[in-house]
């Protein structure tokens, strides 16, 4: 099983992420995606690539922190981005909910990020929040020039999903498709299964039943098992297919597990 997007290298995993791996490993989670959301944590996504067999990275400025993407700041995602193990650039886009960076500053940001993943045919992760309208028209832009990309911890509706899938693109699903009621459960129920994958956000977002504590990568299972319930269908055929597409968008080594 594959987590598509976590934040191993976050101080809430200080002391104990060597643990967190082996217990990821140990419960049948066999790669790991640890996203960058500004150049620290991109090299720190890389480093942790460098030293574990099962986890790649990305490299990305998060819309949050757009506003330090200066010339310099840009300078070093692109020696970064094409370092072994990175397959993607994200987590890229906008965030209209706490707008920590200026709008403006946020669409400049995605702009030139989509740019830099088009000059160097690499996958995007996308985040919206209270812009999706806004993240999407950016992306048409840049859609038939990618190899592809992800819109993580899909907030959207059916009719947002269809629009995204029919660019190229697929969702992502986590701990929220758990929450009682919640929208994302309802899209994952009826978006076909081939276009979706697995995340955790961790330490974000745990899935039910461990709410309200820190989320890490073998929580996936839990996204996986309320998948295939809302499918009608077994957890190890939801494995194989998210798996299946997940190593296609990143260009990951297939197996004849997946």
């Amino acid at each position: 099983m594959i987590d598509s997007h976590c934040h191993l290298d976050f101080d809430a995993f200080d002391g104990r992420r060597d643990q967190v791996i082996r217990e990821a490993l140990d419960a049948g989670i066999h790669t790991i995606i640890n996203i960058g959301v500004d150049v620290r944590s991109s090299v720190r996504s890389i480093e942790l690539a460098a030293g574990n067999d099962c986890i790649f990275a990305t490299v990305g400025i998060h819309p949050h922190d757009a506003k330090t993407l200066d010339d310099e700041a840009y300078t070093r995602l692109e020696e970064l981005a094409v370092q072994k193990k990175v397959v993607a650039i994200g987590e890229i886009g906008l965030d209209f909910y706490r707008d920590l960076s200026p709008r403006q500053v946020q669409k400049n940001a995605f702009h030139k990020q989509l740019e830099l993943a088009v000059e160097l045919e690499l996958p995007v992760v996308i985040h919206t929040r209270d812009s999706f309208g806004e993240t999407v028209k950016i992306v048409q832009q840049y859609a038939s020039r990618l190899p592809g990309g992800v819109f993580h911890c899909f907030p959207g509706d059916l009719n947002d999903a269809r629009r995204i899938i029919k660019l190229g693109f697929i969702i992502s699903v986590g701990g929220v498709i758990t929450y009682r009621d919640s929208r994302m459960s309802r899209v994952a129920a009826a978006v076909d299964l081939d276009k979706i994958i697995l995340e955790t956000d961790a330490p974000y977002l745990t899935p039910e039943p461990l709410r309200g504590k820190t989320n890490t990568p073998v929580n996936v299972k839990y996204v996986c098992r309320k998948l295939a319930e809302l499918k009608g269908i077994g957890e190890k055929e939801v494995e194989m297919a998210t798996d299946r597409t997940c190593r296609r968008l990143f260009k990951l080594v297939e197996t004849f597990e997946g």
